[in-house]
């Protein structure tokens, strides 16, 4: 067998296209691409809005089952689809997330794709790409000095310093920033009080930025932000600081998606990166709604498996934007649907078609999951080296007797030629059934029955529950005008359940609902499931001991 590359060795012999060419694709003429170097671009503003009459084309979602060690390869599937959509004729891009350094450092890696089916630069994207998450950290911690510098000069705001709900934020796992101390030292420090970080992806700046529509709404949405409480619980805004002005200068850059290309020279966007367990998993709204200005076909994906992302785009992103997907591709591995039906990581090499019938409870859930909000599904089986004809033909049997079809993909070892067949059955699934798209519930539906129904409809669960501090916020948040907003689960990703470890497809479970926070400025209530945190730590062994520079001045380890 031949030797089998990494990503960042296939990604370092890419032959990249200037990016001008490459925006020259979509019709972007090249005074509107601000460049990064030679390989990457920021879409001008200017350009944005005079496009904004054009017809939209089909958006196509990419989601998942459940994520598995064993690996899914969503956006390698989502790269692999746009590269052969282009293939077969149609004028397509990728919509994808930025990458946060807490995952590439971490456990995860990057989030580029893999394989032949990539988006490059991939140490670029991987790291510190066009600075939009500095950005966003930045302007985040702008508006936490100000608050903690308010309450130096006085308070005159009246802020109960006990109900400062803005935590500081940094793109890195670091458990020991959980939970903090600030303004220690003596009267020339402040008032010292309890605090916090989370990660930059996990904040609501991050999802501000990936739900504005343009700078002004940016501005507006930042001003609306809730960072705390006076005593008689009233709230305090961004705006009540004077913060909006600042922050939008900080971000009006960050705001302009970023426009990258394929291995195989096609056009890809990459912008914003919230997760999808901690917060609604999406890339920008202005990244997907000016593809769809300018391509046929516009793939993108939302994080983790359909429960999670899905459901966030579906309820959240295309409520929001006024978004109609016209198909939807669920991503399986027959590696990851064993692990699904219990088998241990170090036996997935060794045949097991009865574990992967068991497994597949978990992607029926997922088919069940993405048609009740009335898009046509197809699934993408991921094939790696390991699958036997006799594991693939159990799946592909599994989903006929759903009533829908598994068609087998090879766009990471392949590229394009092995997604051309995936691609074919989406245009066909597109252009012939009629998407009867609707989210889950209503605007008016109270929020805890919102969160409710989520549990109940999406993860089968018994229903949620909630002590009477986490209901009666509800309560108070409805009264204050925010009962409309969606919801936002932070949930663990690996199972349907808040135990981690409860794999496959499980029902009746309970799902606690710990704590509620009120994103006012995205426009979303967070509902903080379990023992999930938002606030990631390292592995025991982290990526990070393993990425270096070589003696030739390249990067290894980066994945």
């Amino acid at each position: 067998m031949a030797e089998v590359k990494s990503d960042i060795e296939i990604a370092r012999a890419a032959r990249k296209q200037p990016i001008q060419e490459v925006g020259g694709r979509l019709g972007i003429p090249s005074e509107h691409l601000l460049p990064f170097g030679h390989d990457k671009a920021k879409v001008s503003a200017e350009f944005i809005e005079s496009v904004r009459g054009n017809e939209d084309g089909k958006l196509i979602l990419v989601t998942a089952i459940n994520p598995t060690p064993a690996g899914e390869g969503k956006t390698t599937t989502t790269v692999g689809l746009g590269d052969g959509l282009n293939r077969i004729g149609k004028k397509a891009a990728v919509c994808i997330r930025e990458a946060s350094l807490g995952p590439c450092f971490g456990m995860k890696g990057g989030a580029a794709g893999g394989g032949y089916a990539q988006v490059v630069p991939m140490e670029d994207m991987n790291l510190h790409f066009t600075g939009d998450f500095h950005a966003i950290t930045s302007a985040h911690n702008l508006l936490s000095a100000l608050i903690d510098n308010h309450i130096y000069w006085g308070n005159e705001l009246e802020i109960d310093v006990r109900r400062v709900t803005w935590r500081r934020v940094m793109d890195m796992n670091d458990r020991a920033l959980r939970q903090i101390v600030t303004s220690l030292g003596g009267v020339p420090n402040g008032f010292p009080r309890e605090a916090g970080f989370d990660i930059t992806v996990a904040s609501e700046v991050m999802a501000i930025l990936c739900l504005a529509t343009d700078l002004r709404d940016l501005e507006r949405r930042l001003g609306g932000i809730i960072v705390g409480y006076r005593r008689d619980k009233a709230p305090v805004y961004a705006r009540d600081f004077k913060a909006d002005g600042a922050m939008a200068v900080l971000l009006k850059d960050a705001l302009q998606p970023n426009l990258v290309q394929t291995l195989e020279n096609n056009p890809a966007f990459v912008h914003g990166g919230p997760f999808a367990n901690i917060a609604h998993g999406c890339n920008s709204v202005m990244a997907t709604t000016t593809a769809l200005k300018l391509a046929d076909y516009v793939v993108t994906e939302a994080g983790f498996g359909a429960d999670l992302g899905a459901e966030k785009f579906f309820d959240i992103k295309c409520r929001k934007a006024g978004l109609k997907p016209s198909a939807a591709v669920i991503v399986a591995t027959v590696r990851a649907l064993k692990m699904n039906g219990g088998v241990k990581k170090d036996d997935l090499g060794i045949e097991d078609v009865e574990a992967v019938k068991k497994g597949c409870a978990n992607l029926g859930r997922h088919i069940e999951n993405v048609k009740q909000f009335g898009v046509p599904a197809i699934v993408a089986i991921n094939h790696f080296h390991t699958d036997t004809p006799a594991e693939i033909e159990a799946v592909k049997a599994y989903v006929a007797a759903e009533g829908e079809e598994a068609v087998l993909c090879r766009h990471w070892a392949e590229g394009s030629a092995g997604a051309e067949e995936l691609a074919q059955k989406v245009v066909a699934l597109a252009e012939g059934a009629v998407s009867q798209f609707a989210p889950l519930y209503h605007d008016d539906m109270p929020l805890f029955d919102k969160i409710d129904t989520i549990v109940k409809r999406i993860y089968r669960g018994s229903g949620a529950i909630a002590d009477k501090t986490v209901r009666a916020q509800l309560k108070q948040w409805e009264d204050q005008g925010y009962g409309k907003l969606p919801v936002c689960m932070a949930k663990t990703q690996y199972s349907f359940s808040t135990d981690p470890n409860l794999r496959g497809a499980p029902v009746d479970h309970a799902v606690p609902v710990r704590e509620v926070r009120l994103s006012a400025g995205a426009g979303f209530v967070v509902a903080i499931c379990g023992e999930i945190m938002t606030m990631p730590g390292l592995p025991k062994v982290p990526s990070a001991e393993k990425i270096v520079l070589n003696e030739q001045g390249y990067i290894e380890g980066l994945f």
